[in-house]
This record gives C-alpha cells, sequence and structure tokens, in this order.
C-alpha cells in the first residue's frame, strides 16, 4: 500500500471503503472486532497457560507518569482519606479499636495504561458503525457503545510481536519508525507464531523503556514508532480481536501525511470496529517470551465497566 503523503483525507477515504466493517454484525453491534473473540477462541487462550508464570502490562498510575496535560489529560491524583494517622488518634468512631484508611483518585481515563473503546474516534461526525456521532456520545457519555459492554470480553489467546527486538537497536525502534504489514509478518515469522481471528495481539516497539531510561519527555503525544497507516490492511484482514502497544498513540508519529492527525484512529475505531490499547508495559513479558521461546499465552484485559465511558483505565494480566 503506498501513501499519497499530501492528501490525508483521500487516503483515509480509500482505507475505509476497503476495510470498513459497518453492518457485518448487525445494526445494533455495540462490540466491533471483539466478535472474533469467541467462546472456542477463549478456550483455546485458557489452554496456553503451562507454566503459571503471570505478568501485569499496566504502567503505575500515579503522579509520576507521563502526562502533560494535553487535553486536560493529567496523572492520576491519588488522596487519602482516612490513615492510620486518624486510626491511632481514635478519631474515626469506630467501636473496640478497629482503624481502617480509605482513599481516593481523581484521573482521567486514558492517562496511563488504558483501552480506548468505540466511541472515543469519529470520522466526518460518524461512529462506530455508522451512526451519527452526535446521537451516540453526549455528555452524559457514550448512550450506545460505552466500554461497559466490553467488560466481559476482553479475555483470550494474547499474542507479543516484539518488533522493537527482531527489527531494532538494542531491542528499541527509533520515534519516527512505521511499522507495516511486512515488518509485523516478519516479526511473527522470525518468533515462531500466527496471528489470526480473534487474537489480543501486543506489539512492543521499546518506547517505553527508552523513556524509563531517558525521562518521560514527549512521551505523551510526541514523536513516537507506531504502526504505520499502511498497516489498516493487516488489522483489517487477520480479523484480530484488539490490539495493543507500549506507545501514547499506537500509530506511528509524526503521522505520514502532512497536516494529520492520528489518521490510523481514524480508520480503525469508527471503522474497523477495532479495540485499540496503549501505554501497555510490555517488557517484562517480552523477556520472559525471548527466554523460553513462547509468544502467546493466556491475556485477559477487562476495561472497567464505568458506564458510558469512551475508553477504560487497565491492568491487561498475561498468563504463560
Amino acid at each position: 500500500m503506498t501513501l499519497d503523503r499530501h492528501a490525508p483525507e483521500a487516503e483515509i477515504a480509500k482505507a475505509v471503503g476497503a476495510f470498513s466493517n459497518w453492518g457485518r454484525w448487525g445494526e445494533h453491534d455495540v462490540l466491533g472486532t471483539l466478535n472474533f473473540l469467541d467462546e472456542a477462541k477463549r478456550r483455546q487462550g485458557a489452554g496456553l497457560i503451562r507454566r503459571g508464570a503471570s505478568f501485569s502490562l499496566s504502567q503505575s498510575f500515579d503522579m509520576d507518569g507521563p502526562q502533560r496535560g494535553w487535553r486536560r489529560r493529567t496523572n492520576p491524583v491519588h488522596t487519602m482519606l482516612d490513615t492510620g494517622v486518624e486510626a491511632s488518634l481514635g478519631i474515626q468512631g469506630f467501636p473496640h479499636g478497629l482503624g481502617g484508611a480509605d482513599d481516593v483518585i481523581a484521573m482521567p481515563l486514558q492517562c496511563s495504561t488504558q483501552w480506548d473503546g468505540l466511541g472515543h474516534i469519529f470520522d466526518h461526525g460518524k461512529a462506530w458503525n455508522g451512526r451519527s456521532a452526535a446521537e451516540v456520545v453526549t455528555s452524559a457519555g457514550d448512550q450506545v457503545t460505552g466500554i461497559e459492554h466490553m467488560a466481559a470480553q476482553v479475555a483470550g489467546r494474547g499474542v507479543l510481536l516484539d518488533v522493537g527486538r527482531h527489527l531494532g537497536e538494542g531491542g528499541e525502534l527509533p520515534d519516527g519508525f512505521a511499522i507495516t504489514e511486512e515488518h509485523l509478518r516478519s516479526t511473527a515469522a522470525a518468533q515462531n507464531v500466527l496471528v489470526g481471528r480473534g487474537d489480543i495481539v501486543t506489539v512492543r516497539t521499546g518506547q517505553l523503556a527508552r523513556a524509563r531510561r531517558e525521562g518521560w519527555g514527549e512521551y505523551a503525544g510526541g514523536p513516537a514508532p507506531g504502526l504505520s497507516f499502511t498497516s489498516a490492511g493487516w488489522l483489517h484482514g487477520t480479523e484480530i480481536a484488539a490490539v495493543a502497544t507500549d506507545t501514547w498513540g499506537f500509530e506511528v508519529r509524526p503521522n505520514e501525511f502532512e497536516h494529520a492527525f492520528q489518521p490510523l484512529h481514524q480508520v480503525a475505531i469508527p471503522h474497523i470496529g477495532l479495540l485499540i490499547g496503549e501505554m501497555w508495559d510490555l517488557d517484562a513479558l517480552a523477556e520472559d517470551c525471548v527466554a523460553d521461546g513462547v509468544y502467546e499465552f493466556w491475556l485477559t484485559a477487562a476495561p472497567l465497566p464505568i458506564t458510558g465511558a469512551v475508553g477504560s483505565p487497565v491492568n491487561p494480566v498475561a498468563v504463560k
């Protein structure tokens, strides 16, 4: 797939015409590509557990995270409501010496490891499955495809494509590296793993490892390796259920067109119906995959069932 880098509108329209899943699961669908992740796929994923080794694929949720305030995205603010101090002073009001601690957190739902829901991105005023964006997401939230519909769905066969190790230097791709279908296929072949219908695919670029070593810098919104716009056909044709990366924006930045912003999102979410994860921590899992040569595993990554949300924090857990 070649791109006219001066014509993002035309290229997006071309990809939409080729890869749209509108109507594929009926006019009332709210799951998109998660429809590919069926009971048989979950049984297959569960059968991959051999050793019982588990890996959290989540970054921390704290004030030391990567957010810089763009679009009012801030790092989480964690506040204690009751502590051991109050308990020790006996001012909590509980009988017979009982004490406790409570806390609260305030944060954007997409400030750290997270899923982009189907109501997160629109194309020319249209949301997933051809619905009017104005009728789907209002000030009351996503009235149709809220993330809560996916709460029981995201568990099955996970696959790691460690493109950073396969093609990068020192296990890391440079910022601006566009991962094409050829790159994804060659990585899968090198790792002797197949990618197909219903899989939850994780793509490691190595950018998170670099950010942890050198500081966050522009990790949230700045230059990054990521999927090329030309990978849209692979995302559609493989019939994967979801995809997640270790980067802030999933696709390569700067984007591959002049005067464009996240064009692959514009195809993948409202048209393909693809669940997209961002800022996943794949480093420890990748080290284990290198050690045992196995790049498939059971993966559970349920979003919080926040009614009407267009995204959700997540603590994905891979088990091998």
